[in-house]
C-alpha cells in the first residue's frame, strides 16, 4: 500500500523550494523503500533547482544519504528490511563489458527505480540523481543500496554516497594517481578533501592542497596533504611548480568549479600530466 511522507521539492526553475506531501508507492520488483536518517546538502541540488541539470521539474531533491531499508519488492535478495544502507546514484548491472572488467563505475546499464514517486495530485517527481533523499522516505532500485556498518553515524555514512565517492574516484579511477606521483588538489571542501585522501591511498609522494581558507587547508593536512597553499595570498600555479621542481604536478584535481581555477589546474600540471575536473 502506498504511503505519504514529507519531502523537499523544487517546483520550477529558480523557484523557492518547498516542503510538500508526496506519495511513495510500494516497492516493485527490484526496488526498495528506504527510511532516510541523514542527507547531506550538495551543490548538485542547487544545480537541479536552477535548471542546470535538465528541465524535468518538479524535482525531489537530495542524494547524499543514509538510512534503513523499510521494505523491498519481489526478487530483492541483496538487502532486507532493517539493513542500514547508504544510497548511490545508480544500480550497476554487473554483466556489461565494464562491470565484467572490474570497472563498475563505467557500467553501461545503470538503472534506478522504475516506479515514480508523485505529488498528491499525481504529478510525477524527478528524484535528484535517481535518489531524492530530502524526504522522510524514498524509493530506489535495490542495487542503489549499499550495506554499511550500523555503528557508523548516518550523517557520516551518507557522505560516502557523493562527496567521498566523487573525490576518491577522481584521484584513483579518473586521475589514476600512482605510487610516487605528485598531486595538486585545488579546492578543499568535501570533494577536495576526499581527493586528497584518495591520492594518499594511491601512494602519491607529494599532495599539494590549495584553498583560500586556512581552516580547510588544516583539514586537508589531516586527510593526507603533504603541502598546503593559500591561494588568497600566494599564486597557486607558481607554488605548485616550485614544489614539483618546476615541472608541475603529475595530476591536478580541480574541485571548485570556477573558470579561474580551471585555468590554474591546466597551468599547474606537468606537460604530460592529467587534469581532473570535479568542481
Amino acid at each position: 500500500m502506498s504511503q505519504q511522507v514529507q519531502a523537499v521539492i523544487a517546483p520550477g526553475k529558480n523557484e523557492p523550494v518547498r516542503v510538500e506531501t508526496i506519495v511513495i508507492p510500494d516497492p516493485g520488483p527490484g526496488e526498495a523503500v528506504v527510511k532516510i536518517q541523514a542527507c547531506g546538502v550538495c551543490h548538485t541540488d542547487l544545480h537541479y533547482k536552477q535548471g542546470g541539470i535538465n528541465d524535468e521539474f518538479p524535482f525531489l531533491l537530495g542524494h547524499e544519504a543514509a538510512g534503513v531499508v523499510e521494505s523491498v519488492g519481489e526478487g530483492v535478495t541483496d538487502v532486507a528490511p532493517g539493513d542500514f544502507v547508504i544510497l548511490n546514484w545508480r544500480a550497476v548491472c554487473g554483466q556489461c563489458r565494464a562491470c565484467l572488467r572490474g570497472r563498475p563505475w563505467y557500467c553501461f546499464d545503470t538503472h534506478n527505480a522504475k516506479q515514480r514517486m508523485t505529488l498528491l495530485d499525481g504529478t510525477e517527481l524527478s528524484p535528484a540523481l535517481g535518489i531524492g533523499a530530502f524526504a522522510e522516505k524514498t524509493l530506489v532500485a535495490s542495487g542503489q543500496c549499499a550495506k554499511v556498518d550500523p555503528e557508523v553515524a548516518p550523517e557520516v555514512a551518507g557522505l560516502l554516497g557523493c562527496g567521498v565517492m566523487a573525490g576518491i574516484g577522481a584521484a584513483i579511477n579518473t586521475g589514476q594517481v600512482g605510487r610516487g606521483d605528485s598531486v595538486a588538489v585545488i579546492g578543499c571542501g568535501g570533494v577536495g578533501d576526499a581527493a586528497v585522501a584518495g591520492a594518499r591511498l594511491a601512494g602519491a609522494a607529494k599532495i599539494i592542497a590549495v584553498d583560500i581558507d586556512d581552516r580547510k587547508l588544516q583539514t586537508a593536512k589531516e586527510m593526507g596533504a603533504t603541502h598546503t597553499v593559500n591561494s588568497r595570498t600566494t599564486d597557486p600555479v607558481e607554488a605548485i611548480r616550485a614544489l614539483t621542481g618546476g615541472n608541475g604536478a603529475d595530476v591536478v584535481i580541480e574541485a571548485v568549479g570556477r573558470p579561474e581555477t580551471y585555468q590554474q589546474a591546466f597551468y599547474a600540471r606537468d606537460l604530460a600530466g592529467t587534469v581532473v575536473l570535479v568542481g
